[in-house]
């Protein structure tokens, strides 16, 4: 009899780690603004977090075309509509509604920040970008939108 309990309670504690573990990977999956100035779409991409521009606060310039990756430190890719862009890239799950390890590309000033996030409540999303040490860098709040709610969508 107590080998009988002693593996059910085995099977529970496995089967509650289990699901432990398909909790810190649910995805903030969504649309989520960043500032008012840009919209992101937040998606899985292979077992990480990945996040791709989908509405611009100006997505033309002044010449009326979309604007592109202008200041990319890589001259090959200078000529890349910002509309679809990928951004956020390779985050991990470090727990439920936590995530490390990734990094964001800022196109305003062609440069890549490491970034993890926090899905504080369904339509919050707090991001922290840094270089180098997390100590370091600005806190910024997502907040989750509609898509196609307004003029700028890619």
């Amino acid at each position: 009899m107590k080998l009988k309990s002693l593996v059910l309670l085995l099977i529970f504690t496995m089967a509650g780690i289990a699901n432990a573990h398909i909790a810190s990977a649910e995805v903030p999956d969504g649309v989520w603004l960043i500032k008012g100035e840009a919209a992101v779409q937040i998606f899985d991409c292979n077992g990480l977090l990945c996040g791709r521009i989908l509405w611009l606060q100006a997505p033309r310039d002044s010449q009326g075309q979309l604007k592109r990756d202008t200041r990319n430190p890589d001259p090959a890719l200078r000529q890349r509509e910002l509309c679809g862009l990928t951004v956020i890239r390779d985050l991990r799950s470090a727990g439920p509604n936590h995530w490390d390890d990734g990094w964001f590309y800022y196109p305003d000033s062609g440069r890549t920040y490491n970034i993890k996030m926090e899905l504080t409540s369904s339509d919050a999303l707090v991001a922290r970008f840094y270089q180098g040490t997390s100590f370091v860098g600005e806190t910024k709040t997502l907040r989750r939108v509609l898509h196609g709610t307004s003029e700028g969508w890619c």
